[in-house]
């Protein structure tokens, strides 16, 4: 073989193997799920804020994660991402879930730094699981920024803590689509429900009939950090007629317990509230007829 044929038998390998390394490196897309938090580009975390900064893409749910682009965008933050909405609406999914696990899983694999924006934390209610496993399924890279749950920060900006000494020592996070018949303890056992609008009356009903009873402090905080931001207080036994007479829409967050006196919303006569001698394991009174 001649030198001639060697040296363009070597230009030709190396050609293949510049090929070969450009096609890995664009298979090498990965996938960020970043949770944006209740909506204020302000308790967006660093780390997420720097993955959508390296994004090609953003796939955006609607809730809180277009309020904090749009946020950003008011700030002077410049993303040079292509935004992809698949947000979601109460009874209608214009997006199938399948199909935004597709469409994260082609994005990667097309060599795209791929953010999946969704509203609060992406583990809390959010299906976040079910899009790992399809990047992971997939063998696409995918990692996860924890973002800042609606279920805590709602009610925090409500002046409703769910913890408090000597008024609450747990709370509980469910979706008022969930079967919460089970949910047991008393007024000392915080209740946050999400996405508890629709199913508002039903849920009173039910919590009311276990040890809280129907004059059990419930709060509603309605679009927080948004703004229709608005706050309404009641008890189990008289809130669904109070959301019903203001008209209570979504996205909503309804917390369920003595902690809700706490607030500063709280009527003058729920709000006093002793909390040197509080004690909320003790018999309440029976109401007077």
């Amino acid at each position: 073989m001649s030198s001639a044929q060697t040296d363009r038998g070597r230009t030709d390998a190396a050609a293949r193997a510049g090929r070969a390394g450009q096609a890995t490196r664009v298979a090498a897309g990965k996938v960020w799920l970043v949770g944006a938090g209740p909506g204020d580009a302000g308790l967006l975390t660093l780390r997420g804020l720097r993955a959508l900064e390296s994004a090609d893409v953003i796939v955006a749910d609607r809730l809180g994660a277009r309020a904090v682009l749009d946020g950003l965008a008011a700030d002077g933050v410049r993303l040079t991402a292509e935004v992809v909405d698949v947000g979601k609406l109460p009874g209608h999914h214009a997006v199938p879930q399948d199909a935004i696990n597709a469409l994260l899983v082609r994005l990667a694999r097309d060599g795209k730094t791929v953010v999946r924006l969704k509203g609060g934390d992406p583990y809390v209610f959010g299906r976040g699981g079910e899009e790992v496993h399809a990047c992971q399924e997939a063998g696409v890279a995918v990692e996860v920024v924890p973002g800042i749950t609606s279920a805590i920060s709602v009610p925090a900006i409500a002046g409703i803590p769910l913890t408090h000494r000597g008024v609450a020592t747990a709370f509980t996070v469910a979706t008022a689509h969930d079967q919460i018949a089970s949910l047991g303890g008393g007024r000392d056992h915080t209740v946050v429900l999400l996405m508890g609008v629709g199913t508002l009356a039903n849920s009173a009903i039910t919590l009311a009939r276990g040890e809280r009873g129907g004059d059990c402090p419930v709060a509603i905080v309605e679009d927080g950090f948004g703004p229709r931001q608005r706050v309404t207080v009641g008890t189990l036994a008289t809130i669904a007629h109070q959301a019903a007479e203001r008209g209570v829409r979504s996205p909503a967050v309804v917390v369920v317990g003595d902690v809700v006196r706490l607030s500063p919303y709280a009527p003058a006569a729920m709000a006093t509230l002793d909390l040197m001698n509080h004690d909320p394991l003790a018999p309440r009174k029976a109401p007077t007829p």
